[in-house]
């Protein structure tokens, strides 16, 4: 059975405050199946009662808190939710992409999570914005940041990673950081378990647009990883409450009709 398209709830983050189940409510009017969480200490119990009631699915969370010095109890919020997916989506320092021994740290903070989140039950995942695509390190590897060509700090980062740790591709943080989407997808392989989809016109500040309405080749991402969880995701939107609720409805769509085509 095919896994249900979700919809990361940090895009309807000031409307879950405002009426958390009536926000959950119309995301399942539109069609989504399945959310993916921000804030897993934040009511973690009652979320998941209202998610299981509308039908939805859990298909993972964000959790930067297990970057802090009890990372049990985050685990323990997350099986609490109802998933056995966490995903560290930011907290390390842009600067840890820029150099060898940045990359090596990086990698053992999070390689350092999976013996504990395995006693849990919880697999470990990365999330990417723009600054760990940004680095490229050379034809091989080597050195240190700042070549004109080569991998992305992300490539390398996933070499050193166990191979317990996923990673999560927001695919327009990947474009925004210099990268070939579909290429970087194709390298990456079975190490990508989820995707986040966001369209724009590429750059950092602008607002985001539905899926399909931007500049991002989203049939060639799509099929660079098949077997990838698909997650829409806004960091911003131009306009109100409804025209938000209304390009999300839009990116469903057109995501939709790939899946039919």
């Amino acid at each position: 059975m095919p896994r249900p398209l979700s919809v990361q709830l940090y895009t309807v983050r000031d409307q879950l405050v405002a009426d958390r189940e009536g926000t959950l409510r119309r995301l399942a009017g539109l069609g989504y199946g399945a959310v993916e969480a921000y804030d897993v200490l934040s009511d973690p119990k009652g979320l998941r009662r209202v998610v299981e009631e509308l039908g939805l699915t859990v298909s993972g969370t964000h959790a930067v808190q297990l970057l802090g010095p009890e990372p049990g109890p985050v685990l323990d919020a997350v099986r609490t939710l109802g998933t056995d997916v966490a995903i560290v989506p930011a907290g390390i320092p842009p600067a840890e992409f820029t150099s060898r021994d940045g990359l090596a740290r990086t990698a053992d903070r999070l390689n350092s999570l999976t013996e504990v989140a395995g006693r849990h039950g919880v697999r470990i995942g990365y999330h990417n914005h723009w600054w760990e695509i940004e680095p490229r390190f050379g034809a091989d590897g080597a050195g240190e940041a700042g070549a004109a060509e080569g991998p992305h700090a992300l490539d390398v980062l996933a070499g050193l990673l166990d191979p317990a740790v996923f990673l999560e591709v927001d695919t327009y943080w990947a474009a925004v950081g210099g990268a070939d989407v579909p290429a970087l997808l194709g390298r990456l392989g079975d190490r990508v378990r989820a995707l986040h989809l966001k369209d724009g016109p590429g750059t950092r500040e602008d607002p985001n647009v539905a899926v399909g309405g931007g500049t991002m080749p989203v049939p060639e991402i799509l099929a660079a990883a098949p077997d990838a969880w698909r997650i829409v995701e806004f960091d911003s939107c131009a306009g109100g409450t409804d025209t938000l609720f209304d390009e999300l409805a839009a990116s469903r769509i057109y995501l939709t009709s790939l899946e039919a085509a």
